[in-house]
């Protein structure tokens, strides 16, 4: 499945009202960062079929990262039963976004 593009409209619809675990990307198009963990989102996007995958562009919705406090982007967050219950900012490797969602075990220090 492929990633969905968040808005204030459907927000509530496809995050909070969602049944599935739902993976959330804060990024802007011009966040060099955010352009480099795009291929690992839309990768996870097609792979993982038991997790809802979505996209925010901040500069579109403003009003979403305010209510988010979204202060850096990348931000990922993750929502379960519409409760968020995991958030990291910056760039991140695909197994770590696995490990903050619940598909992967925790990489051993």
């Amino acid at each position: 499945m492929a990633y969905l593009t968040l808005t204030k409209d459907n927000f509530d619809q496809e995050v909070l009202k969602s049944e599935l675990p739902v993976l959330v990307d804060f990024w802007a198009p011009w966040c060099g960062p955010c352009m480099g963990l795009a291929p690992t989102i839309d990768e996870i996007a097609g792979e993982q079929t038991q997790i809802k995958v979505g996209k925010v562009n901040v500069d579109d919705e403003e009003d979403l990262a305010r209510q988010f406090r979204v202060m850096s982007i990348p931000t990922l967050m993750v929502f379960k039963n519409g409760e968020l219950v995991r958030r990291e900012a910056g760039g991140k490797s695909k197994e770590e976004i696995l490990e903050m969602i619940g598909l992967a075990e925790p990489a051993k220090a």
